[in-house]
């Protein structure tokens, strides 16, 4: 079982844990809020767990064009 980080906007893996190397408090997941929780992690039928953020690339995008968060996805 792995926990994975997935860019959210353009599906990059930006890193991956075996589970057995984290605790859930350690990485923070106890400070989301229930609505973020069900936003951002998936648990997988294989038992991963997949978290939704942003990779730096994409990040840097959005800094460069801040009219890029209205949309739902800027990467084509």
């Amino acid at each position: 079982m792995s926990i994975v980080y997935k860019c959210r906007h353009c599906g990059h893996v930006i890193g991956e844990l075996k589970q057995s190397d984290a605790y859930r408090a350690q990485l923070g997941w106890d400070r989301l809020s229930d609505t973020d929780k069900a936003d951002m992690i998936q648990h997988q039928t294989n038992g991963d767990i997949h978290i939704q953020a942003i990779c730096e690339s994409c990040e840097t995008s959005l800094y460069k064009h801040p009219q890029y968060h209205e949309l739902d996805f800027f990467i084509q």
